[in-house]
């Protein structure tokens, strides 16, 4: 048991022969002298990227932390690539380890060499990454439509070859029809997928925002926001409150609040809401669309 537990510890490298790894030559295209099924050193800028890469945002503090890694003691896990007509490759999976190798300077790391074509590689690339746990809900939710529309799959089909439920999938490909703003509150970690489902039911795009907007200002629950859309289907006084008829918590702006809202957008350039609660609190939301964005808007509230 404790020499089971020691190799585990020790993770893919105690089931890999690192070794192995070392003594193989480092892929030559002219010679090509790693047959497929193999593992080797491969130079990193021979490697083509995978089209087909479901994965859209990488966390650049995440990347630079697993590059520091890499230089202390390698990359243990080897990437996959496939073997191109020209011997050239082509990256199957590992792009976040390869971008981290790049980053630590690396000129190669290992490889595992396989056979695949087109269609065989679209597919391992996109159920090996959405099979990780750091990819984001709409990325995720691509991957499953790309895997259903290029492979004519059913739903029920696709959850039995990924090991989900049906359930599941189609949850995920329900977020893709909901407003681009709540997408991208997805893809920014602003709401979770629990949120997401809370929304779906309703089926107003005005309400989903308002709804949306005020989970946002006021950090609503899962558990809130499942609330406000049952009381939005089904309210409790049916006379008294109509279906689809928004319950936000907020109160309405007033003149001076929505001239300083629109004078903050200018200065941010970027959409920014200012939320009333009938408490006399609120918030400000300044949205941003990448971390370029972000550093941009910081600056500006520095020099305030």
């Amino acid at each position: 048991m404790n020499a089971k537990k020691k190799a585990l510890g020790k993770g893919l490298g105690a089931l890999l022969d690192q070794s192995g790894i070392e003594a193989q030559p480092t892929y030559d295209v002219e010679k090509d002298l790693l047959p497929t099924g193999t593992i080797g050193k491969v130079p990193v800028d021979i490697i083509e990227p995978n089209p087909h890469q479901p994965r859209s945002d990488f966390d650049e503090e995440a990347l630079n932390d697993l590059a520091a890694s890499i230089k202390e003691q390698g990359v243990i896990q080897p990437i996959t690539v496939r073997k191109l007509e020209d011997n050239k490759l082509q990256l199957i999976s590992g792009e976040r380890r390869l971008k981290a190798a790049r980053l630590a300077g690396l000129s190669d790391l290992p490889a595992y060499i396989v056979a695949a074509d087109e269609n065989a590689m679209l597919e391992m690339a996109i159920v090996e990454n959405i099979q990780r746990e750091n990819l984001n809900p709409i990325e995720i939710a691509l991957g499953y439509k790309q895997l259903i529309n290029d492979y004519a799959l059913t739903q029920e089909r696709l959850s039995e070859r990924l090991g989900k439920s049906r359930s599941s999938i189609a949850n995920y490909l329900r977020i893709l029809n909901l407003p681009g703003e709540i997408q991208l509150g997805l893809r920014q970690d602003l709401i979770s997928m629990g949120h997401a489902k809370a929304l779906l039911p309703l089926d107003d795009v005005t309400t989903l925002l308002e709804v949306y907007q005020d989970t946002l200002a006021q950090n609503l629950s899962v558990r809130e926001v499942e609330e406000i859309v049952r009381q939005i289907i089904t309210p409790d006084d049916a006379d008294q409150a109509p279906k689809h008829k928004t319950t936000s918590l907020k109160k309405q702006l007033t003149e001076e609040q929505k001239e300083l809202q629109e004078s903050l957008g200018n200065i941010f350039n970027t959409k920014v809401s200012i939320k009333n609660k009938k408490d006399g609190k609120g918030s400000i939301v300044i949205a941003f669309e990448s971390q370029e964005q972000l550093a941009i808007i910081a600056g500006k509230l520095s020099e305030q």
